[in-house]
Parts: C-alpha cells; structure tokens; sequence
C-alpha cells in the first residue's frame, strides 16, 4: 500500500490521532515553560522553587494517570474526548487567572495530565489497537500532531503574548481547545475502526499473546525498554523548561531559540516517517537500539558549545531522537505485549514519562540553585543515553524471540 493510498482509506482516524497529539501542547514542557519568567516574576519564584512546584504537579499527574488511563480498554475513543478536553480547556483557564501559588500548582496539574499524558495517550493506544499491519505508519503519520505543535505554538505564543499577555494567551489556548480542536476530534473519531490484519510487504507485528499489567510489570525486559523510552522526555523536557536560564547562560535571544523548535520538528518528522517505515519492514525491536544515538550527540554539543549556532545543530539532533521515539513508543508495545490490555499497559508508560518529565526540571533546578554548571548536566544526559544504547544493542536479540520475530 503506496502512502496515499494509506493515508486516503484512513484520513479520519489518522488526523483525529493527529489532532489530539497536537493539543497534548498546551500541557507540554516547552509550551508550559515559555511563561516560566513571568510566572517566577508574578509568584516570586526561583528557578529551583518553580521547578520543585512543575516536579509536584506533574508527579501527581503521574500517578493519576495510571488509574485514569486505564478507561480508554473500557470506553470509546470520542467518550474519553469528552471528559478529558474540557478539563484540558479548564486548566489553561486556571492559569490564566490563578493568582495563588496553590491554583497554579493545580493549573499545572492539570495541564499535564489532561495535556501531555491523556491526550497523547489516548491517540497511541487507538494507533496501536487499530492498525496491525501498518502501525508503524498509523502511530508516525499521527504523531506528527506533535511536532506540528512544536513548530508552531513557540511562535505563536511569543506573537500572542506580546499582544494580550501571557495571560491572555493561556484565554486563547483554553478557547481553541473547545471551539476547534474538540469539535474536530470528535468528528473524525465518532467511527472507530476495525484493525488491518495485514499489508502486502508489510510484516504484521503482534505478540504472541495478550499480556495482562501485573505480568508486564513483574517482566525485567519490561523495565529496561521503558528507561530507554524515559530518556529522551527527560533530557527534552529539562532543556525546554530552563530553556530561558539556558539563553541567559549563552548570550542568545529568546527569538533566536523559539526559532531552532522549528528545525527540531522538521528533523523530528523526518524521522517519525523514516521510522515508521522501517518498523513496518523490519519490527520495533529491530529499529530500536539506534533511537539514543543523535540525542547523546546533542546533549554533548550543547554541554560542550556556547555559539551562536549551537541551537541549530542540538535542536535537529534532539527532533530526531524524539521522532523515532514518538513512534516506537507507539508501535513497540503491541509487538511484544498484545493488544488486548494496551491501555492499561500505556497507562504506566505515560505515566513513566511523565514521572521522567518531573523529574528533569525539578532536580537540574535544584542542581542550578546549588550552583552546578548547568551545560555540564546536559553534557551528563548525553553520556547516559550512550550507556542506554549499548544495553538496548545486547538485549535485541532477546527481545526479537520475545516478539516472536
């Protein structure tokens, strides 16, 4: 099947998957952090207050998410829609208008589990459950949403903000939320599905077997995919949440910077649909032990260089680890784990992410606070995710009897 073809007998499902993907952005790090210098301003914060304040709320997110994702094995894709952007519309209104260290700490609450762990999580598990055959290209092509927000919301909310303010822009991310993107949702994904059991010169990837979560959680493998997986969110997560510490730190601009997220979504989608393509040849497993390789790289340049270029070269390096990861986070699990309970599955990795997520900012801001050279951490992060692709490289053969390959 051609990509045309593919995306023409599947465009509603694909672009509602999209979509969803593309408001996780208003809970997601490095939309949240471009008002972290008013909100430390206006609250009286400093770098390791508001980061310990974003650890808080998103570790609670976290482990809300493992109860309440659970809902998507139990109810449709447009049912679960419903209850979680509204809340998401919600919380862009709490900050807004919060004025109380303790709105704001559930604003962000909010945001991150409404945001960046339920919307994305119910886009995947639809991907991972509808599709078979084509699930590499089903999870990448909708896992675009992401770095369309990527490259798009940074501008935009520099533009918005100047005009309205940082507060009047989180109004206007609350008002797309429920005039554009639910409505749109809900159109493309009131029909869900059926799977595709097979495409001709695609291997079908499925488990042997359905995994219930008490079996995966007690299996070894399990644990050491997912810190593979944690990797990339938390080394993005803790750039883009000092994102304005780091430009302070080089001599940059704040414009100059938002500017290099475009390259990064460039690179990063390119590297989705590459991705996407080479699991549906070859499995998950297989493409798997490469996906650490250009974020390592970034971390040192930008632990090692202060020039003027240095976000262009770190940003495209980043996107491409993060592309392959947005897919493989996607189309791996089912391979090796089944279908059955997907979304109980997902559950605990969104919520290891997001876990990962809260942890980043909170103990670099600490470490910032401490006075710890920051560049020196990120140039640390490269060194672990080397370590972590060595290690996915000795268990992949493991892992491709696992999968049944």
């Amino acid at each position: 099947m051609t990509v045309l073809a593919f995306l023409r007998e599947n465009a509603r499902w694909v672009g509602g998957a999209f979509l969803m993907n593309y408001f996780t952005a208003f809970g997601q790090t490095y939309f949240i952090s471009l008002s972290a210098g008013d909100i430390r301003a206006e609250y009286d914060l400093s770098h390791g207050d508001f980061g310990l304040i974003y650890m808080g709320a998103t570790l609670l997110s976290a482990a809300t998410l493992t109860r309440l994702g659970r809902i998507v094995d139990h109810r449709s894709v447009v049912q679960v829609v419903f209850l979680v952007m509204p809340l998401l519309a919600l919380a862009c209104l709490l900050m807004a208008f919060s004025q109380w260290i303790f709105l704001l700490f559930i604003a962000l609450y909010m945001l991150r589990l409404f945001g960046q762990g339920m919307m994305s999580h119910i886009a995947v598990t639809a991907m991972g459950r509808w599709f078979n055959a084509m699930r590499g290209r089903a999870v990448s092509f909708s896992s675009l949403g992401l770095q369309t927000a990527e490259a798009s919301f940074p501008l935009i909310f520099v533009a918005v903000s100047g005009l309205v303010g940082w507060r009047g822009s989180w109004v206007a991310a609350a008002a797309l939320t429920l005039a554009v993107g639910l409505p749109l949702i809900v159109a493309l994904m009131r029909v869900e599905r059926e799977p595709q059991s097979a495409a001709k010169g695609h291997k079908v990837q499925t488990a042997p077997r359905d995994w219930t979560r008490g079996e995966v959680l007690r299996d070894p493998l399990f644990w050491a995919i997912l810190a593979v997986f944690l990797a990339p969110p938390f080394i993005g997560t803790t750039i883009f949440f000092h994102q304005v510490y780091m430009v302070e730190l080089r001599g940059w601009t704040l414009e100059m910077f938002a500017g290099s997220f475009f390259l990064m979504s460039i690179s990063s989608l390119a590297a989705m649909l590459a991705t996407g393509v080479l699991v549906d040849r070859f499995s998950s497993v297989a493409v798997m032990p490469f996906m650490l390789l250009p974020i390592a790289a970034a971390c040192l340049i930008i632990g090692f260089s202060g020039a003027a270029w240095t976000p262009f070269v770190f940003m495209p390096l980043i996107g491409c680890s993060m592309g392959a990861s947005g897919t493989l986070n996607g189309s791996l699990w089912p391979e090796l784990y089944g279908a059955r309970h997907l979304g109980s599955i997902r559950a605990v990795v969104i919520a290891a992410i997001v876990f990962s997520t809260a942890v980043g900012p909170g103990l670099t801001g600490y470490l910032i606070d401490a006075g710890v050279f920051y560049p020196g951490q990120i140039a640390a992060m490269g060194v672990v995710s080397l370590a972590l692709a060595v290690l996915m490289a000795g268990l992949r053969r493991r892992l491709l009897k696992r999968a049944g390959a």
